[in-house]
C-alpha cells in the first residue's frame, strides 16, 4: 500500500524532470479528486486534462485479474510473496506484446490523429479519423457503416 500511494508523486517527479526541466510538484489539495491532484502535480493546470486524465484511469484501472498484469499479481501475491514482488512481477507483464502493447498503440494513434489534423481537430474531423481507422481494422469493419 506504501508502494501504490507513493506512485503518483514519483511518477510526476519522473515525468516533470524529464520534460519540464523540475522535480517540484503541487501539494495534494483534500478537497479535490485524484485525477486533479495527479494532474495538477504533473504541472497541468487546466480542467479539460484533468478530465481526460479521470477518463484515462477510469478506463484503465478496471481490470480485475483477467489480464496478464493484474493476474500474474495475483497469482504471485498468492504464494504469499512480498507485495512488492507481486506488484513487480505484474508490471514485468506489461512488457509482453499483447499487453503493454495496447497503450503503445492508443498512443501511436493519438499522434496520427494530431499529425493529421493538428492541435485543433474538430469533433467531426476526429469522428471522421475513428470511424475510417475502424474501417481498416479488420475486426471492427462489420461495426462500421
Amino acid at each position: 500500500m506504501n508502494l501504490i500511494a507513493k506512485l503518483p508523486a514519483l511518477a510526476s517527479i519522473i515525468y516533470k524532470n524529464s520534460f519540464k526541466d523540475s522535480t517540484e510538484i503541487e501539494d495534494i489539495n483534500p478537497c479535490r479528486d485524484w485525477s486533479y491532484n495527479f494532474a495538477r502535480m504533473l504541472g497541468f493546470d487546466n480542467p479539460q486534462f484533468a478530465d481526460l486524465l479521470r477518463l484515462y484511469l477510469t478506463i484503465h484501472s478496471d481490470h480485475e485479474g483477467g489480464n496478464v498484469s493484474a493476474h500474474t499479481t495475483h497469482l504471485v501475491g498468492s504464494a504469499l510473496t512480498d507485495p512488492y514482488l507481486s506488484l513487480a512481477a505484474g508490471l514485468n507483464g506489461l512488457a509482453g506484446p499483447l499487453h503493454g502493447l495496447a497503450n503503445q498503440e492508443v498512443l501511436l494513434w493519438l499522434q496520427q490523429v494530431q499529425n493529421e489534423y493538428g492541435d485543433d481537430a474538430s469533433e467531426e474531423q476526429i469522428k471522421e479519423f475513428v470511424k475510417e481507422t475502424l474501417k481498416t481494422t479488420k475486426n471492427f469493419k462489420k461495426w462500421v457503416t
